[in-house]
């Protein structure tokens, strides 16, 4: 009876969160989408509701609450880090804040931006992150700014990545740069430190002579984390340079980790089923791991079920629907894999260059690429192209959905599909 009573509300909760588009990659930062009416067709003269250009260079996706719509930019050297509010039902700009002034940025490399984070939020409030450069608490009703940080060092090499994500009371960021590597969860109220874990081991660059050589590619991510509950337990993932660590969200405690020593560095969103984790482990060599997690929340080489070494993306997140992951490499191969034996079950070229991440609505599958076309499949078994759409400008952010409409962000434009 007591399952009973609780239930209704459990849904409610569920179907009030789906009603937002507070982070990356959704409601529960998986890419997947509630079932809905978004169009298979569109163009710059078709089925688009409104476009709004947006100042600056910025590949962070748009978040969604209740009427507001969310993006950061920054000014293209970096000096000026600034928040933009929108009206997701007309696309006029609300609110433009400048949030910090950055006298000295860090190198950041043409193909990245100043503000590629993504930020969270929740009712009232929104967390904006720019990485070491910044991080800020504004209260969403009127724009002030509630509490900033500016103090975190870490030498983002190429420039920041990772998102921050919500658990509870904390605000949980990834810092893994050239310099330092390490975990840290904030009070949301406050800004202030919880808690702070350092990365339990640290890859170098080696020179020609198999010496270390400090700074450089092989110590930085621009992973995002996640959490799920895994054996009745909540489970903190998180990707940095090499290995994939487990920890616990409230304490920032090592249970695991499980080092991938391929590749350069990770920008992935590890996806989290049951006791099962699926993720990809860098670039260059990079590939897509499925592993088990034991009843204690440990694990490690033996609990490894699968490894996929062919056409695994850089810097696209892979999508887990059902049975089935769906991934777009870099250079426009997309596949379909099945997530209990790792086996591709297609394996075919979409065409263009990939950085944003794939989206599932329903039975279809989104893929939008750097030049501002976005091929739809159909999300099954046999591979199947049902659209292919062209916008002016390239799509370095993830998209996201409000109801039965594709939040599309352009290098330049912010557009409502619909």
């Amino acid at each position: 009876m007591h399952l009973l009573r609780t239930l209704p509300v459990l849904l409610t909760v569920a179907m009030s969160a789906h009603a937002n588009w507070p982070q990356f990659l959704g409601p529960d930062g998986t890419g997947v989408a509630a079932p809905a009416d978004v169009p298979l067709h569109w163009s710059e003269t078709n089925h688009v509701k409104w476009k709004t250009p947006i100042h600056g260079k910025a590949w962070s996706s748009p978040v969604i609450w209740g009427d507001q719509l969310w993006v950061t930019t920054a000014t293209v050297d970096g000096h000026e880090l600034s928040v933009v509010q929108l009206d997701k039902h007309t696309g006029k700009i609300v609110l433009d804040k400048k949030l910090f002034d950055i006298a000295t940025p860090q190198f950041c490399h043409e193909f990245n931006s100043y503000a590629s984070p993504t930020p969270v939020i929740e009712d009232g409030r929104i967390y904006v992150t720019y990485g070491s450069p910044g991080t800020a608490c504004l209260d969403t009703k009127t724009g002030d700014v509630l509490w900033q940080r500016t103090d975190f060092v870490c030498n983002h090499f190429r420039g920041a990545g990772s998102s921050p994500i919500l658990y509870g009371d904390l605000l949980i960021m990834n810092f893994d740069g050239s310099d330092h590597q390490f975990v840290v969860a904030l009070d949301k109220h406050t800004g202030k430190t919880v808690w702070r874990t350092e990365r339990s081991i640290d890859f170098q660059d080696l020179d020609q002579n198999g010496k270390p050589q400090g700074d450089g590619d092989f110590r930085k991510a621009y992973s995002t984390p996640q959490v799920a509950m895994v054996h009745g337990k909540p489970l903190l993932v998180s990707v940095g340079a090499k290995a994939v660590y487990g920890y616990d969200p409230l304490t920032g405690k090592e249970h695991f980790r499980i080092e991938c020593r391929m590749g350069q560095a990770s920008s992935d969103r590890p996806a989290i089923v049951d006791d099962t984790v699926y993720f990809t482990t860098g670039w260059s060599k990079g590939q897509l791991w499925a592993f088990k997690v034991r009843p204690d929340l440990t694990a490690d080489d033996n609990t490894i079920d699968w490894q996929l070494r062919r056409s695994v993306p850089n810097k696209p997140v892979p999508v887990l629907r059902g049975d089935l992951i769906f991934m777009v490499d870099d250079g426009g191969i997309a596949s379909c894999v099945d997530r209990h034996t790792g086996d591709l079950l297609w394996h075919e070229r979409v065409g263009g260059n990939y950085s944003a991440s794939p989206l599932v609505i329903g039975d279809r599958v989104y893929f939008s690429n750097d030049a501002g076309k976005t091929v739809v499949v159909e999300a099954g078994r046999e591979f199947k192209i049902l659209a292919e759409n062209n916008l002016d400008d390239g799509c370095m952010a993830s998209p996201a959905v409000d109801g039965n409409a594709l939040i599309l962000r352009t290098k330049k434009d912010l557009y409502r599909i619909e």
